[in-house]
């Protein structure tokens, strides 16, 4: 019974993960932090690819740790109502924890290509689409 109640509660957050995910991100590798002497410490490491086509965006979103991203191939992104701007490749950006940030479109011809280490709370969604929460990058 207690085997069945833990596939029961796994499946559940693989299918709350999976509909607030990225569908352009392709998960790498997966591994749970650890403190001192082996002790869980209730967050995982994830690391991931990503491609944007043009057409494409990354919504509004935050995550229940620290995103750390590497651009791998930059492209022209433009958020509503703003000037567009270069994401260049070779950048590095941090997004904190409950920071909102994303909510912009691939815009041009070229593929916005990312990597990301996400270091955040086993037990809550990647990407949390709330809103009215902490401030916009």
């Amino acid at each position: 019974m207690a085997i069945a109640l833990i596939a029961i509660g796994s499946a559940g957050t693989l299918l709350a993960q999976a509909l607030s995910d990225s569908p352009q991100r392709q998960e790498k590798q997966r591994a749970e932090l650890q403190g001192p002497n082996g002790i869980p410490t209730g967050m995982e490491v994830i690391a991931s690819v990503a491609e944007y086509k043009p057409g494409e965006g990354i919504d509004l979103h935050l995550h229940h740790g620290i995103e750390a991203l590497y651009v791998v191939q930059g492209a022209q992104i433009q958020v509503a109502g703003k000037e567009p701007q270069t994401l260049p490749t070779g950048a590095s950006l941090m997004n904190l924890r409950m920071v909102q940030h994303g909510g912009f479109k691939v815009i041009g011809d070229t593929p916005l290509k990312l990597f990301t280490v996400h270091i955040v709370d086993k037990s809550k969604p990647l990407y949390d689409k709330s809103a009215g929460l902490a401030g916009t990058k």
